[in-house]
């Protein structure tokens, strides 16, 4: 199926992109929906049957089954929502400010649809212009409305005696339940890793199978940071009879939310590699995949579904775009971060937007505030942040945990618990205070505890706030994971602006040089080879210095890699690329330094511990 826009709206959050479909799909753009928070997907069932006029029934928390079924009310709202809001559009008169009119302006330069589009505009011929009018309408198509599951949140829960659920009332085992008895045709993305159990029991739906017609109501698309991992988790699915209909490729370091760095893999070599590799890795899946329908009497199909590659994470210009769909014959590209500048397509309250309208390259970072214990992109002094120092300064740290969706800890608990709640860290303070560390190792290590912050509740109160979802007095503060790329755009526009950013109708970025998102991906590799390695000194282990070698060994291959490519990028003026070359050699440059540093730590360390 031909898509109408080139570009997608990646999952941001659990509360950023919560209801963006209702925002963009009836222009044709697609979008992600995040499944972590069933507390916050209720509350906004509830405020979009409010603001529509349907009913409302709650789906209490003592519905053994109630995270799968807000999810489905859920979506099933949204879907009727995104169809009644197309009809309407199609309908609307083709007028200056009309739906319609705004559907086909968002439209990038050169797509049949606009040029025919154009055409319409340009005819005086009555019965002809009406003719193309018909054509027009007939054409359009909604964006899809896509869902996200972080594979790694799949705690158990519990029954109110405290007896723990069977696993398909797990977090994520729940949230594909509630995904897939939903009305909605679209795709899951599987984010953050390979689950098992998670994946198996895919198997158990009909409307991700394809029917005779080869067609899938419900599409599996694996979020992916390198070529291994997607021959992995395409193989897996393959072999149940399960098609995987997109590889999404995201870089390790620069984008929003999470970070999963692939050891210093860059992502111009890894898109290099899915471009060369597809078709036998696709005719791999095929065989594998007819081979499992055959098993489970279903019939094969004697060519491969499509198969999509796309990539997300950093992009930032019209050009980058381009050579990424052309060069690597890629079929969409991700934009997330800088839609959190556009308050008409996601969730942001005004405190947090201003604050990111003025941040600087500096003000973003990875942190280590996430207790799911991976790399969390942020943002400084953010409210979440701020809250979460304060009440370590005055004595009593951690969160309320009412949620627990990363309630994964059981250090000290037989139930697990989550590393940013409050009875975790009373817990483990202690535990580190009858240790009789040294002062300064005792501060240090209580200040790593303490720096954790409660996420999977801060991530959705900026949509809280925004649509005035709860009225009680309690102050919220909000937590941000914007990706690097963010700190180039620096003012609040509308998705019609946007839009024209991305197809290079017009330029959003502030004043002044913002690097390559190839050679900003490049820089943050380093950087985080460098954490990496000091926090490992004294004493690396064996396995971390095998670790640093490959990632070295990775980054010397992409720069060596793009030291080739660069040239070619005629996207690029040719000041530019020789700019690109530049910064390619003085990042080169630092990489040995680094190297060169602590080359002789290593080699001591290797041999006292051989």
């Amino acid at each position: 199926m031909n898509r109408p826009h080139t570009f997608h709206i990646p999952v941001m959050g659990t509360g950023y992109s919560i209801d963006t479909p209702v925002k963009v799909s009836k222009y044709g753009i697609s979008s992600v929906i995040s499944l972590v928070d069933d507390l916050l997907i209720e509350q906004m069932r509830k405020h979009y049957c409010e603001l529509f006029g349907y009913p409302y029934t709650p789906i209490d928390e003592t519905d053994i089954d109630h995270r799968a079924k807000r999810i489905t009310e859920y979506l099933n709202l949204i879907d009727h929502i995104v169809q009644k809001e197309l009809t309407d559009l199609k309908n609307s008169p083709f007028e200056t400010d009309s739906e319609i009119t705004k559907y086909f302006t968002l439209l990038p330069d050169g797509s049949p649809l606009r040029n025919l589009y154009g055409e319409m505009l340009k005819t005086s011929d009555t019965a002809r212009k009406t003719n193309l009018q018909k054509q027009l309408r007939d054409s359009i198509q909604s964006g899809s409305i896509d869902v996200n599951i972080m594979t790694k949140l799949d705690k158990a829960n519990y029954d109110k005696g405290g007896q723990e659920l069977s696993a398909e009332y797990a977090d994520a085992m729940a949230a594909l339940r509630g995904y897939a008895q939903s009305t909605l045709h679209s795709a899951i993305v599987f984010s953050a890793g390979f689950n098992r159990r998670l994946y198996t029991y895919v198997e158990n739906f009909k409307d991700f199978y394809a029917d005779t017609k080869g067609f899938i109501k419900k599409e599996i698309i694996v979020k992916v940071s390198d070529y291994r991992s997607a021959v992995i988790q395409g193989k897996f699915f393959a072999k149940k009879g399960l098609w995987v209909s997109e590889f999404r490729i995201e870089s390790g370091l620069n984008c929003g939310g999470h970070v999963f760095p692939a050891a210093g893999e860059l992502m111009g070599p890894i898109l290099e590699e899915f471009k060369t590799k597809k078709q036998e890795f696709v005719s791999a899946l095929h065989d594998m995949y007819n081979q499992a329908l055959t098993l489970k009497d279903r019939m094969p199909f004697a060519k491969p579904h499509p198969v999509r590659i796309t990539a997300q994470g950093g992009i930032g210009t019209a050009k980058e775009d381009n050579f990424l769909r052309k060069h690597y014959e890629i079929d969409s590209t991700g934009w997330g971060s800088p839609f959190l500048l556009v308050p008409e397509v996601t969730n942001v309250d005004k405190e947090t937007l201003s604050k990111i309208t003025n941040a600087k390259e500096e003000d973003y970072y990875v942190s280590e505030v996430s207790p799911m214990g991976v790399p969390f992109n942020n943002i400084r002094d953010s409210a979440s942040d701020v809250e979460q120092a304060r009440r370590a300064l005055e004595g009593y740290p951690g969160s309320v945990c009412f949620k627990g969706h990363l309630a994964l800890n059981t250090e000290f608990t037989k139930r697990a618990i989550c590393a940013a709640s409050r009875l975790y860290q009373k817990l483990k303070l202690e535990y580190l205070a009858r240790l009789n560390l040294d002062p300064v190792a005792l501060k240090k290590a209580c200040e790593e505890v303490m720096k954790k912050s409660c996420v999977c509740n801060d991530l959705g109160e900026a949509t809280v706030i925004k649509n005035h979802l709860e009225h009680a007095n309690r102050k919220l503060f909000p937590a941000i994971c914007p990706g690097p790329n963010l700190a180039y755009f620096s003012k609040v526009v509308s998705l019609q602006e946007m839009a024209d950013h991305i197809y290079g109708r017009i330029n959003l970025l502030r004043p002044g040089h913002r690097p390559h998102m190839f050679l900003k991906e490049l820089k943050l590799n380093i950087d985080f080879l460098r954490v990496e390695v000091q926090k490992a000194l004294p004493k690396p282990t064996a396995k971390q210095i095998e670790y640093f070698v490959e990632f070295r060994r990775n980054l010397v291959e992409g720069i060596e890699y793009y030291k080739k490519l660069f040239p070619r990028m005629t996207e690029e003026t040719e000041e530019f690329r020789a700019k690109m070359l530049e910064e390619l050699q003085e990042l080169r440059s630092k990489l040995d330094e680094l190297i060169s540093t602590y080359t002789e730590a290593f080699t001591n360390s290797a041999a006292t511990t051989a």
